[in-house]
């Protein structure tokens, strides 16, 4: 299981995490609290990591990149051709995963 691009989808309390290795396939869909982030992100190797750009994207985003990731931030407009179905926080996360 190598991952090499996340999508993150942010929310007050529970983030979406949606994980593809490089030929796009998913690996890994995960439910995490704002604790549990820092020490899932500090267990994977370095990898590209789209969210979309929100209040709290970039303190997101300094805190991956001091573990090692490239995080890519999308504006809000732009998100929704992404979305192959309803627009929601998992496939939103999964829309990021593709950028």
């Amino acid at each position: 299981m190598q991952i090499t691009t996340i999508g993150i989808d942010l929310a007050k309390n529970v983030l979406q995490v949606h994980c593809a290795n490089e030929r796009g396939k998913t690996v890994l869909r995960k439910q995490l609290r704002r604790e549990q982030v820092a020490a899932f992100f500090a267990n994977l190797p370095s990898c590209l990591i789209g969210m979309e750009a929100c209040g709290s994207a970039h303190h997101w985003a300094r805190k991956l990149q001091a573990l090692g990731h490239t995080v890519r931030l999308m504006a809000p407009q732009f998100v929704k051709p992404y979305v192959k179905s309803n627009k929601n926080d998992a496939a939103d996360a999964k829309a990021f995963a593709r950028l």
